[in-house]
């Protein structure tokens, strides 16, 4: 599930973006791409599938599959950006999620939105397994929490000592 705050989700910034962002068509995937002002900078994902993709089992199932392709893209793209990922294909043209890695590395190498890691690092090749989610700390947007603290005396009258 796509974080709460990287979520395109009000009707009338879905339509802005499908009516005034950059197209980037590949296959059976067109991203559009239109700059937010959001403060902090940050992306926002959409997903639509109409019913030319298939019944709502199928639609789902090329939803998920974007969406799991994105997470791993997520934090290797620019920030500052509203993106409407829409299928056009059905599922014998998106079977697979490396298909989906494929075509979305594809459409963010030619809208240029993959930045350069401060380490050096590369965006994940298609098929690589994808190691990051959409929490704030892997965006680096929030600060870790503290570490808890630990209560030193013992649990509800049971034996303090770990050898029982």
């Amino acid at each position: 599930m796509v974080a709460r705050h990287y979520r395109l989700r009000e009707d009338a910034d879905v339509r802005r973006v499908r009516a005034r962002g950059k197209a980037w068509p590949q296959g059976p995937l067109v991203a559009r791409v239109l700059p937010n002002t959001l403060e902090p900078p940050r992306n926002r994902y959409t997903v639509i599938a109409g019913k030319r993709c298939g019944k709502s089992v199928q639609r789902n199932r090329l939803k998920r599959l974007v969406r799991e392709a994105l997470r791993g893209y997520h934090p290797h793209l620019k920030a500052g950006h509203d993106i409407a990922v829409i299928c056009r294909g059905t599922v014998d043209d998106l079977p697979h999620l490396i298909d989906a890695q494929t075509v979305l590395h594809r459409i963010f190498t030619r809208a240029s939105l993959f930045v350069a890691d401060p380490d050096g690092g590369a965006p994940p090749a298609p098929g690589d397994p994808v190691r990051t989610g959409w929490s704030a700390r892997a965006a680096g947007t929030r600060p870790e929490p503290s570490s808890p603290v630990l209560d030193s005396g013992s649990d509800a009258g049971g034996p303090s000592d770990a050898s029982t």
